[in-house]
Order: structure tokens, then sequence, then C-alpha cells
């Protein structure tokens, strides 16, 4: 008996550096600061090999740009869902995984604090 084969493709971007307005401190209000942005998605694909038939990652990165250029964010949480709700605009995208770090949170006691969002459709 022949099924069909379902493939998913995890299209994934690291180290996206972007400058943000981010923050809830006074010093912090009014400045931009680094963020370092990590993209994971779930994409179901085929063995197509036509740039049409796949989540382009060039878009996780233009969505980033464009949510730090959008204004002042309080909190990095905020940042990490508006960017996953980006990427699930595609119909395509099944999961997003998110991960921003603001390494200048707990400078120099720290490398960078941050967080981790994972959202699905349900």
């Amino acid at each position: 008996m022949s099924g069909t084969k379902l493939i998913t493709s995890k299209v994934f971007v690291t180290g996206v550096k972007v400058q943000a307005e981010i923050g809830v401190y006074r010093h912090e209000i009014g400045r931009v600061q680094p963020l370092i942005v990590d993209v994971e998605l779930d994409v179901p694909t085929d063995a197509s090999d036509r740039l049409a038939d796949t989540f382009n990652y060039e878009a996780i990165l233009q969505a980033a740009q464009d949510l730090a250029a959008g204004g002042h964010v309080h909190l990095v949480e905020t940042f990490g869902h508006r960017l996953a709700d980006r990427c699930l605009a595609d119909p395509r995208v099944t999961r997003a995984r998110v991960r921003i770090e603001k390494p200048l949170a707990l400078a120099p006691h720290a490398t960078a604090a941050g967080v981790e969002i994972v959202v699905g459709r349900g």
C-alpha cells in the first residue's frame, strides 16, 4: 500500500542582530540596544526544487528588522510574540520557535538574558 509522505522542514535563521528601542527601565527609554534573534519554523514541504514552494528565510530577517524599526517595545517577550505571529501569518508555517537575547540586560555579569517562545497552530 502506497501512502503520501509528509515532510516537515525546519527553516531557521540564527544570530540576527538588530538594534531596537526595547525595555521598561528609565535608562532604556529613548535609546536603542542590541538584540540577537534566532527563529526556527516548521513548514510542511515536498521534494520540490522551487523557491516558491518553500518559506523564504529572508522573510524572517525582514520581519525582525521591521519590528525593531517599528518603535519602542517594553518587553523581549512582546517582541518575540510579535515576530512569531509574523511568521505564522504564512499559512504554511505550523510552528514558530523564537529566541530573543538581550546582551546588555545583565552586562557585565552575564552574556545575555532573554526569552524563547514557541507558538504552534492548534
